[in-house]
């Protein structure tokens, strides 16, 4: 890419980082950015600088948040005695999006791959262990994805739930094999949620 100049080159090179973007989404995105009013640009960078500065942990369910409490956690109206377990904050949002799920949530971010080096202690499974020990739960429903990782994850956190007594269970399978959860609609979430089977 020595046709273009070092500034364009560093932005495609940026952006080409970022999961997803492949070289010619990056060149594509980098003269969209080019191309936008200097205003809007200024925005678009002073938003990813305040995120990255404001978006924190919740301090109960670990979903990302720019308060200590999430929203959901801060709710009354919840049922804190059931905990849905999923990989990432962008699963939980698919959850929401159902409307029919009134327990809260307890986000790893990530799933055991011991393909990728990632084990039970790179994720908040020590968080999720904390919060059974101190909160009266009743049930624990495993939702992390169908694909590998996904179903190795939910064995493990079976194994380490079930001599505590709480029930633990698993979305049923209207989840498609190897399917990501933000990805699927909210039906399919909602018949997978219903028929979810104990473990």
């Amino acid at each position: 890419m020595e046709y273009y100049s070092s500034h364009i080159n560093k932005l495609i090179e940026q952006l080409s980082r970022l999961p997803g973007i492949g070289a010619k989404s990056a060149q594509r995105l980098a003269f969209h950015i080019l191309n936008m009013p200097k205003d809007q640009v200024e925005q678009l960078s002073a938003s990813i600088v305040n995120a990255k500065a404001n978006v924190q942990y919740c301090k109960n369910c670990y979903t990302l948040t720019d308060q200590e409490i999430c929203p959901i956690c801060n709710n009354p109206r919840r049922n804190r005695k059931v905990i849905m377990v999923v990989e990432n904050t962008r699963d939980l949002a698919a959850y929401e999006k159902t409307g029919k799920y009134d327990g809260v949530y307890h986000v790893l971010h990530g799933a055991i791959s011991p393909m990728l080096g990632i084990g039970p202690d790179d994720i908040k499974l020590k968080e999720l262990m904390q919060r059974l020990s101190q909160d009266d739960i009743e049930e624990v429903i495993i939702a992390t994805n169908s694909s590998l990782e996904g179903e190795t994850t939910a064995m493990y956190i079976s194994k380490l739930v079930k001599p505590t007594g709480i029930r633990v269970s698993r979305i049923a399978s209207g989840v498609p094999v190897g399917g990501d959860l933000e990805y699927i609609d909210e039906v399919t979430l909602l018949r997978a949620l219903e028929g979810r089977v104990e473990l």
